[in-house]
């Protein structure tokens, strides 16, 4: 498979994902805050709907597409002693609070399948006292690292609860052979900065946009769009936005729909001025200019012109109600071609109002699911899946994704 993507809406060819496991159970009411999570979720259902979001991904997708699931890849690659010892030592470093010396000849000793349950559930075989948090944020994959074009940028998580998360990538990146076209290109984050995948959004190879959020530091966000700057990127726009949990990502609040379409929430997007930079490399340096808005900015620095749909429609109150429930984080399987969480009425009723066709997840599988998908840009699909427990998580379709390639547009 080929590594790239060029925009957030060409034709998905291969994408990352994590079906909730266990780990997800483990999250209990006293500690749902620390783990980042608004509410626990019941895993028989998460799993079942995120699974049933993969059927609706592979009907949408190539003959030869793949859907391919992290911790397949970190099993995959900690079979290899040298993988295995690069994540270990990175655990044993990045949390000396846990004091991991002390069983560093356990894991080591560990077979792929305890110390991936180690790193996902945080627990040891053997009624061992010894254990950490679980990672039930695993599941949205997103988080961990961004393809921009032809190369990755390494996200590193904000927080301790999420960095297990962005060592496992790491790994991945730097043993796994999926990753062999991007290894040496790829654009690393480190020490006290951080950025998240949610906040890295590509318009196209040329265009970048970052949001400056609540888990993506003014000094991460430089680091990144230094290195995409370099890599061939010609402008990044730097999107500042609320610093607080319902708008914890660029992507919770904007996301590309088509190549002249988006979904805003008005609010955090649409009613906002000043707040973008554009950055760019003239002579070396980088240039900061600031813009007045994300849409005139977009309008300027990429070749479309877009149009802002609005998250929730025109009620102000549904705006805010369907932006917590991921209105907004809509993930596109082609041109035109995007899915969300069926709950959002007013939204997809929005859509509709704009061109779009809905279906459910199972009326698009049957239409598509043998045929394939008719990749006419003039038809415009808005498809609705099920996420009751998926939801409890705050985070919707573009969360719970990592595309690694997408068919240039």
């Amino acid at each position: 498979m080929k590594i790239n993507v060029s925009s957030e809406i060409g034709h998905l060819n291969g994408v990352i994902v994590h079906t909730p496991g266990h780990e997800v159970s483990l999250v209990n009411p006293e500690l749902k805050d620390e783990l980042l999570f608004d509410d626990i979720i019941f895993e028989e259902d998460a799993r079942e709907e995120h699974l049933d979001m993969l059927d609706l991904f592979k009907a949408a997708m190539p003959k030869d597409g793949q859907v391919i699931e992290i911790v397949d890849l970190f099993k995959d690659s900690i079979q290899n002693e040298e993988a295995r010892a690069f994540f270990i030592e990175q655990l044993i470093r990045e949390f000396p609070e846990e004091n991991l010396s002390v069983i560093e000849k356990q894991l080591h000793k560990l077979d792929a399948q305890q110390l991936l349950e180690f790193s996902t559930q945080g627990v040891l075989p053997g009624g061992s006292k010894f254990s950490l948090l679980p990672s039930p944020n695993l599941l949205f994959t997103r988080d961990l690292a961004a393809v921009v074009d032809d190369t990755i940028l390494i996200s590193r998580a904000a927080t301790k609860t999420r960095l297990r998360e962005s060592l496992m990538m790491e790994t991945l990146v730097e043993f796994n052979p999926l990753f062999d076209s991007v290894r040496d290109s790829a654009i690393r984050i480190s020490g006290n900065q951080s950025i998240e995948g949610g906040d890295v959004l590509v318009e196209s190879k040329d265009l970048v946009l970052i949001g400056m959020s609540e888990r993506t530091s003014f000094t991460g966000l430089m680091k990144a769009a230094d290195g995409l700057l370099n890599h061939g990127v010609k402008t990044v726009l730097a999107v500042d936005i609320p610093k607080q949990r319902s708008s914890m990502h660029l992507d919770t609040i904007f996301t590309f729909a088509s190549n002249s379409e988006c979904i805003a929430f008005p609010p955090a997007i649409m009613e906002q001025q000043d707040n973008v930079v554009a950055l760019q490399k003239v002579n070396g340096a980088i240039q900061a200019e600031s813009r007045s808005s994300l849409q005139s900015a977009l309008n300027e620095f990429s070749a479309n012109t877009y149009d802002f749909i609005k998250c929730g429609g025109k009620d102000r109150t549904n705006q805010f109600r369907e932006q917590w429930t991921d209105g907004a984080n809509v993930f596109a399987l082609a041109p035109g071609v995007i899915v969300g969480y069926e709950r959002n009425t007013n939204t997809f009723n929005t859509l509709v109002d704009h061109g779009y066709s809905y279906m459910n997840q199972f009326e698009f599988i049957e239409e598509f699911g043998e045929k394939g998908l008719d990749l006419n840009q003039d038809n415009k699909i808005a498809v609705s899946f099920q996420g009751h427990e998926l939801c409890r998580g705050r985070g919707g379709a573009r969360c719970m994704t990592m595309p690694i390639s997408r068919e240039e547009i």
